[in-house]
């Protein structure tokens, strides 16, 4: 007898459970140090001019796709083609971007955690850049304790996506993601208070266009797709949730990914007044978040509560993401070998965690060791994000394009649709322009290791 397929249990509750899966640590700690790195008010421009010209079409087919197939991605896909159709390497390539991904974000959120209690309990407290950057580089070589700490994320993880898609993720994302809004609006307004914000609030506002070059546009793309979610099968999967004909996808997907962007735009107004208050670079890369914002936290007035209010709004951004990707790959695994979820939801969790171990182990005794001349972290970040993702993500677009028709993902898409509705003027973003971006970023990613 077939299993009855979940449903979300209201509009609310994919809206932000979508919006929870797309707002991660993408947002609050690649976002900033993207646009750091990258000119400050140029690639803001340009990272929302993408998330809305690529990253709209982009995510409305894939969530499309499932809304109209009912199934996970694998057999989503089967079904819109058939068994062995290359078109059916979309749903995999996903799956496994999903999984790649969690095998060293589980990771990342278990730094997250430890930070919250090293730094509400002051243990940075008036340290140098450079002890914390030591503090940083002596914790995450640490791999028993970092293994304690990922175990923990995994586990709570485990047991929120084993309670069930409405009683468990979409639950969740419903007392998740309204804190998570709160605390990061609260933590915006007090960087603004700050002496000399305003200088930082002009750099991160104001656009130098002549730092837009093929990098910043590259690494602009990039981004929507990190941030977004595009091409890791979630977004399949929680369209799959929906009902076929009484979801206004138009409308709704608009509202997560405003709110995706509106996230990490107050990430920058987190970060860069506080930096050029303090009189610190805003170029520093990866390190921004751990080296940078503890310095940070450590000199204001009440740091320790703002700033483990700070990393506990990560933490809870990262577990929103992680049950995205958990719940896809479960689901997928679950539905396609006739698994029971518990037992796929764990068994998922144990393969993501054991794969980890060579990412954390990369941190310390392992960091000798080199695929591509990156280490096992580095090289999963790489193979996630740029390699399958975007692969994934070319495949849907292409498909879209080319097999759907642009008028059958127009007429799909606007079913139930109210006041937001494809229209004609898209054809262009979904056959040309999107295709064309998403197979340059595609082909840049993949040969990048291999210029050096």
């Amino acid at each position: 007898m077939e299993k009855e397929r979940a449903n979300w249990g209201s509009r609310i509750g994919f809206i932000l459970a979508a919006a929870g899966f797309s707002v991660g640590l993408g947002n609050i700690w690649r976002f900033p140090y993207m646009t750091g790195m990258n000119g400050g008010g140029a690639f803001l421009i340009v990272y929302l001019a993408i998330s809305l010209i690529i990253g709209v079409p982009l995510f409305l087919s894939e969530v499309g796709l499932g809304r109209k197939t009912q199934l996970n991605p694998i057999a989503g896909m089967r079904k819109l083609t058939k068994k062995g159709s290359p078109w059916v390497a979309a749903g995999w390539l996903g799956t496994l971007a999903s999984v790649f991904v969690m095998s060293y974000y589980l990771q990342v959120i278990g730094w997250m955690v430890a930070y919250f209690f090293k730094v509400i309990s002051g243990t940075f407290k008036g340290m140098e850049a450079e002890q914390l950057d030591a503090a940083y580089a002596s914790f995450t070589a640490n791999t028993p304790v970092v293994m304690a700490f990922t175990l923990i994320v995994a586990i709570i993880l485990g047991v929120i996506v084993t309670r069930g898609l409405k009683e468990g993720v979409e639950k969740a994302c419903k007392i998740m993601m309204p804190t998570l809004f709160i605390f990061l609006l609260l933590l915006g307004i007090r960087s603004l208070t700050l002496p000399n914000a305003i200088e930082g609030v002009k750099w991160y506002l104001t656009p130098d266009f002549s730092k837009i070059n093929a990098g910043v546009l590259v690494a602009s793309l990039g981004q929507v797709f990190f941030s977004i979610g595009i091409g890791a099968a979630c977004a399949f999967t929680y369209g799959s949730y929906l009902h076929p004909t009484q979801s206004d996808l138009p409308k709704d997907l608009a509202i997560v990914i405003f709110l995706d962007m509106l996230v990490a735009v107050i990430a920058g107004f987190v970060i860069f007044p506080a930096l050029f208050s303090f009189g610190m670079e805003p170029d520093a890369g990866a390190g921004l978040l751990f080296v940078t914002m503890t310095r940070m936290f450590g000199e204001l007035p009440v740091g320790n509560l703002l700033g483990g209010m700070f990393f506990f709004l990560i933490v809870m951004a990262g577990l929103t993401s992680g049950m995205g990707y958990l719940e896809t790959v479960s689901n997928t695994m679950s539905e396609l070998y006739n698994i029971d979820r518990k037992k796929s939801v764990w068994g998922t969790l144990a393969v993501m965690f054991l794969l980890g171990i060579p990412a954390i182990l990369s941190q310390g005794s392992w960091s000798h060791v080199l695929i591509l001349g990156m280490n096992f972290f580095d090289f999963y970040d790489y193979l996630s994000g740029n390699v399958l993702m975007t692969a994934s993500g070319l495949m849907i677009i292409l498909y879209t394009a080319f097999v759907w028709k642009f008028e059958n993902y127009k007429e799909q898409n606007n079913i139930g649709a109210t006041t937001i509705k494809i229209g004609n003027w898209q054809k262009i973003l979904v056959t040309i322009i999107g295709p064309i971006a998403v197979a340059y970023i595609t082909i840049s990613a993949i040969i990048k290791p291999f210029l050096h």
